[in-house]
């Protein structure tokens, strides 16, 4: 069998996933908006004979491989959890029923359940809102940076509290929870933002956003998984850190894959080693 390899082309970046002699799972990722680097890598490895392919950008992948290799098209959402369900197992998770949220550019929230799928929400809220906002707050607009610095950032000083409305009295709710992001800037004068404050704050604000949709949608289905996946949070402990916070708040079990931003390159993959299998069966 010639070697197949799969790739997902999200809004802002390329993933590329394949196995190698030894039957290990490799991992590549692209910038999105330079799809001639996914060919120059193909041209380095003639052996590929088929791509498995997924993503909104397909089509601008199509036009800068022109004709190069057999290609098998699979829907993302179908993708994405082909490859959830493959990296679960492989990182020693038994889920049946689980809710997934999978942190791109944008976010999209999808009710798993055996071999079946169902989108059942979304926002525009993700990794696009998150370097959006930081790059015109701070001017910093690489991820790798954002995601370095917030983690030596501050919220207390920016965000409104459930305590500092509630001063001195008992709090309905725990007093530790954000009643209003960025709420003190509104009513605080003559203050300077340290930018890791605000990279910090910012994260929190996708963070929280993203979360609370997610357990809103996991106590309609009676989830007690949510499958938390996406570039957005790769290499990104301080973000993880807000989402697991909230959802064990609410008494949910968050999971993290390890190769969380993967999933539809993963299920790209599995699709065409399937087909070739197939061929050959």
């Amino acid at each position: 069998m010639g070697k197949v390899i799969g790739i997902d082309t999200g809004g802002t970046l390329t993933k590329l996933a394949y196995l190698n002699q030894e039957g290990h799972l490799m991992l590549e990722v692209f910038p999105s908006n330079n799809m001639a680097l996914v060919k120059d890598w193909l041209e380095k490895h003639p052996e590929v004979e088929e791509i498995g392919l997924t993503g909104g950008r397909t089509e601008q992948l199509r036009e800068a491989l022109e004709t190069m290799k057999n290609i098998q098209y699979l829907v993302e959402f179908e993708a994405t959890l082909k490859g959830v369900q493959y990296l679960l197992k492989k990182e020693g998770h038994d889920l049946d029923e689980a809710i997934i949220t999978n942190i791109g550019t944008g976010t999209s929230i999808h009710h798993m359940k055996g071999n079946s799928h169902s989108r059942v929400g979304g926002t525009g809220i993700g990794g696009g809102t998150l370097i959006g906002l930081t790059t015109i707050m701070t001017g910093v607009s690489s991820f790798e940076e954002v995601t370095k610095l917030a983690q030596n950032g501050e919220r207390d000083h920016i965000d409104l509290l459930v305590k500092d409305i509630y001063q001195g009295m008992d709090t309905p709710i725990s007093g530790s929870l954000t009643a209003s992001n960025f709420g003190k800037v509104a009513i605080t004068e003559d203050v300077q933002y340290r930018k890791e404050d605000l990279l910090a704050t910012t994260q929190g604000l996708v963070g929280e956003v993203i979360t609370t949709l997610s357990i809103q949608i996991a106590e309609q289905f009676k989830s007690e998984h949510i499958v938390y996946i996406g570039s957005t949070l790769s290499n990104n402990p301080h973000l993880k850190e807000v989402i697991k916070y909230y959802t064990v708040l609410k008494k949910h079990t968050p999971i993290f894959l390890n190769d969380c931003g993967y999933s539809g390159a993963v299920g790209a993959l599995l699709n065409s080693i399937e087909h070739q299998n197939s061929k050959q069966a």
